[in-house]
């Protein structure tokens, strides 16, 4: 079998299969690659030595049995066979779903997660979003602290587990998409810069010096990272990759890398046959990170959406610490441009940031399923200090007005696991670092940052506690009972509105009509035939729709629709959807 390494520093390099060392060749025709040849197989274990240095496992590795400090192991992946045929399912149109497998279930792995499935299929969505499975040290945490992004975290069940996963989610016609992390790799277990400048000074990030995306070398890092992108979708039948943080790709090059994976992604999925996405998660409000490619952008197919989160929790919670401060001004105001203009801060001033922020989209040109829209998140949960979701946070009602403005907006609507039942379990930040001194340092930041905003420290959690761990992990009997079994069948409905309405998945953000009353606390708005109506105060709305005659499709309280005035009588927390005729 040929083993091949990029080591462009390097005098030589060794490769070690199975106990047998050998030395490798230099490739005269990729300067900086090295070639070796030994008999191995699935399973066999390997890894290469620089210079005489310790044995290191391949930075390509597609297995980490025993971690990221251990010894890669070889994948065949034409082994497994594959039983449920699929050509894929597009984002438009779709309602995702985010899900953590450390915590989904208490097993926490992708066998036990799979086993859950079927609860997703009956829900309604279309496709699984799985937050990061690149191994990292220890066997819980979010997955952000990867450090192998061609590896499945073997905790979780290694590269069968996914693929096992994969086909079970395909045979019940659910999509699967993966978070990766491409704009740094974590602290402990990171060999990378003993083979090459997979890292540069030149520019930094919030976690150290950047993934070197325009240095010298940079040619083989944006490979690096854009082959291990095209691998999940090829190798593991991955339909999209939801990408972490890309405003932290620091890139001066003239081809951004966004657009050149773009571009191999969309080449992939014309010689594969079925359609494949990426969704970015950026900071930058910048409609050009979702403009095709053909019109001037970076050709991303959709990308989180902040501002509608942060104007939607400041109208339902009220508070305005932060990043929530600009929207709290007048929050149903700001949510009602998010409906319309896809961005809040679209060039305006933003006092969280102390400068102007963002860039206006057009609206006319700009598909609204290129932006994905959600009430709660990963981030917006388990960066709480005590990672409280809105159930917590808010009434019954509601949380469901909350479900009703994102699954009726114009976007690609998202959910976070636990949200259809209003889970009662917290989300919380936990780790397993087995470095004591970075694990200490993790406890320490985690609550100096809260205590900067008026948390005590004993109310903070302690991200190495196994205990912040399992209270974060869902409780599945809750689904079962109410209040809960009440909210899942209001999201059930919901999406099914959504798949059987086409003016819920009509592109055109520009056909979005919006009404609200910010001190009479409700929000009302037009797609196509349907109007959507929330009332967020306590007391009963008068809501002004109109004469035409109109019937409810779905409504959290019993609701008559408008008289011969045109009056929606809504009761206080409470939400509906009518087919105006």
């Amino acid at each position: 079998m040929q083993f091949e390494v990029w080591a462009p520093g390097a005098g030589e390099v060794a490769l070690t299969c199975d106990g047998v060392t050998s030395a490798m060749e230099s490739d005269p025709e990729r300067p900086g690659w090295w070639c070796g040849r030994a008999r191995a197989g699935d399973g066999s274990r390997y890894g290469f030595a620089v210079d005489g240095g310790p044995v290191l496992p391949d930075p390509r590795a597609r297995r980490l049995p025993d971690g990221p400090d251990g010894l890669a192991a070889v994948v065949d992946h034409g082994r497994y066979e594959w039983r449920a045929p699929w050509r894929g399912r597009p984002l438009p149109g779709g309602v995702l779903y985010e899900l953590h497998v450390g915590t989904y279930t208490p097993e926490g792995t992708l066998d036990a997660a799979a086993e859950r499935l079927d609860h997703l299929a009956g829900l309604g969505v279309t496709h699984v979003e799985l937050m990061p499975l690149c191994p990292f040290p220890g066997r819980h945490g979010w997955g952000y602290d990867g450090v192998a992004p061609w590896a499945v975290h073997e905790p979780y069940g290694g590269p069968e587990a996914l693929k096992r996963f994969v086909d079970r989610a395909h045979g019940l016609g659910l999509g699967v998409v993966l978070d990766v992390v491409h704009n740094h790799l974590g602290p402990s277990g990171n060999h990378l810069p003993a083979f090459g400048p997979y890292f540069t000074d030149t520019h930094h990030t919030p976690w150290g010096a950047a993934v070197n995306l325009d240095a010298p070398g940079s040619d083989e890092v944006r490979a690096y990272l854009r082959e291990s992108a095209l691998a999940w979708l090829r190798d593991y039948r991955i339909d999209g990759l939801r990408l972490d943080a890309v405003h932290e790709l620091a890139d001066n090059r003239a081809l951004p890398f966004l657009e050149e994976l773009s571009r191999a992604v969309d080449a992939l999925a014309a010689d594969l046959g079925r359609p494949l996405f990426l969704i970015a998660e950026s900071d930058r409000n910048d409609p050009r990170t979702v403009t095709p490619r053909a019109e001037g952008g970076l050709g991303v197919h959709t990308q989180w959406n902040d501002d509608f989160h942060h104007a939607l929790h400041t109208a339902l919670t009220g508070e305005a610490q932060g990043y929530y401060a600009d929207f709290a001004r007048a929050p149903l105001a700001a949510f009602a441009k998010t409906l319309t203009r896809g961005f809040f801060h679209d060039g305006t001033y933003s006092s969280f940031r102390g400068r102007h922020h963002g860039r206006p989209l057009d609206r006319t040109r700009l598909a609204s399923h290129r932006l994905t829209c959600y009430a709660q998140s990963h981030d917006q949960i388990g960066n709480r200090a005590r990672g409280e979701r809105l159930a917590a946070l808010v009434s019954p009602g509601l949380a469901a007005c909350a479900a009703t403005l994102t699954l009726t907006a114009p976007f690609t609507p998202m959910l976070f696991m636990g949200e259809e039942w209003g889970a009662g379990t917290p989300w919380q930040y936990f780790a397993d670092h087995t470095d004591p001194g970075l694990a200490e340092a993790v406890r320490r930041g985690r609550r100096r940052e809260f205590a900067a905003h008026g948390w005590q420290e004993e109310d903070v959690p302690d991200p190495q506690d196994p205990a912040t761990r399992d209270r974060s992990c869902l409780d599945w009997s809750e689904p079962r009972r109410e209040p809960h079994a009440r909210m899942l069948d209001w999201y059930r409905r919901l999406i099914a509105l959504r798949h059987a309405q086409p003016d819920l998945s009509d592109p055109d953000l520009a056909d979005t009509r919006v009404a609200f009353d910010e001190e009479g606390r409700w929000l009302a708005f037009r797609r196509g035939d349907l109007r959507v109506a929330v009332n967020l105060g306590p007391g009963p709305a008068l809501i002004p729709l109109g004469a035409r005659p109109a019937r409810v499709l779905a409504a959290w309280e019993p609701v008559d629709p408008p008289g011969a005035d045109g009056l929606l009588r809504l009761p206080g927390e409470s939400s509906v959807v009518l087919f105006q005729e």
